[in-house]
């Protein structure tokens, strides 16, 4: 098991000891052993997504505790391959990919059509799969913030995922098209019997001020999050919150001063809990980022994890943290967040 608290070194009181006030803990629908009974359930999904929900939560080293660790790769069309590969060109090659995910203990594998349908008929029933709908093509030029559909809900399921991802960048000129695109699909997937994972991003020049980058902060995601449980995502995907104050900097929407007076803080641990609160109370699960790749990437990591399920949130989604390294450094990174879920020392705030 990994050590947590000598991981986080002078961060750890800091990090291991707060207390939320804001939102506190006993108002939160929380991951556990029986989230599907206790709370999807409750819901107008029907019983297909109850079961491959389910399967979801039951696979990988965590498999039975409620949280989640996802291996999501679809960099090589949002990024470049070269861009994402060329740190370690074996992962040029699909099946290194879904390897990973699965000695790395993840509860799932997210990538595109392309990549996960090179090896369904050999990967499919040994992890679940969750296939990225849509995606922004880097070779785009200017550059511009959209998401086109690259597959449909369909494909996906006649491959065998049990789920599908998509993004909405909320914010953008064409964001209302993908809201409506992806809610379409959402839906059809449902009746199919699919889990649906929004990854709810900001992207607009504006949300970037001289002082802060509002598109990490914790009232315009938190606000993302809450579009994308609206259009029945069963899994929200967020960055991790690292300033606030947005809707006060742009000019955008509305807000309220208890937003940052009362019901959060500095703090990360709050600012994530609103990220939470706004996931209709937890009731539908976050799951934030890892983010890119660079230096104390296992530390980077394992502070990740412990903000997210302190926070009340249900895992995390790394990525280029885990396939830029050699193939053990990547799977021993995984084990190390995972092992923070599973460490019964690191509780709620």
């Amino acid at each position: 098991m990994t050590d947590v608290q000598a991981l986080l070194g002078a961060e750890a009181e800091y990090l291991l000891d707060h207390k939320c006030t804001g939102f506190s803990a006993e108002h939160l629908h929380l991951p556990s052993p029986t989230y599907v009974d206790d709370v999807l359930s409750l819901t107008d999904r029907p019983n297909q997504v109850l079961r491959n929900y389910q399967q979801l939560l039951d696979a990988g080293r965590m498999g039975g505790s409620g949280y989640v660790s996802i291996l999501p790769v679809d960099q090589g069309i949002e990024h470049s391959a070269g861009a994402s590969f060329a740190p370690n060109p074996m992962y040029f090659d699909p099946e290194n990919i879904v390897r990973l995910a699965i000695e790395g203990g993840c509860n799932g594998v997210a990538s595109t059509l392309g990549v996960l349908g090179a090896v369904s008929r050999r990967y499919a029933h040994k992890i679940p799969f969750i296939v990225k709908i849509n995606h922004n093509d880097a070779l785009v030029h200017p550059a511009d913030y959209d998401q086109r559909m690259f597959a449909n809900v369909r494909q996906a399921y006649d491959m065998g995922a049990v789920g599908i991802g998509a993004t909405i960048y909320f914010g953008s000129d064409t964001s209302r098209r993908q809201l409506e695109e992806i809610s379409e699909a959402f839906a059809e997937a449902h009746r199919l019997g699919m889990v649906t994972i929004l990854w709810c991003y900001l992207r607009n020049s504006a949300f970037k001020t001289a002082d802060k980058d509002h598109h990490i902060s914790a009232d315009l995601s938190g606000q993302a999050n809450y579009l994308g449980v609206t259009i029945e995502a069963d899994i929200i995907k967020q960055k991790m919150p690292e300033t606030n104050g947005g809707f006060n900097d742009v000019p955008v929407g509305k807000t309220h001063p208890k937003v940052y007076s009362e019901l959060s803080s500095d703090h990360p641990i709050c600012l994530t809990r609103y990220q939470v609160a706004n996931c209709y109370m937890g009731r539908i699960g976050l799951i934030n980022s890892g983010g890119a790749s660079g230096e104390n990437d296992l530390i980077q990591a394992v502070r990740t994890a412990v903000i997210n399920k302190r926070a009340g949130g249900m895992g995390l989604i790394t990525g280029r943290k885990a396939f830029q390294k050699p193939f053990a450094e990547g799977v021993a990174l995984l084990h190390a967040t995972q092992d923070v879920y599973l460490d019964k020392s690191v509780t709620l705030a």
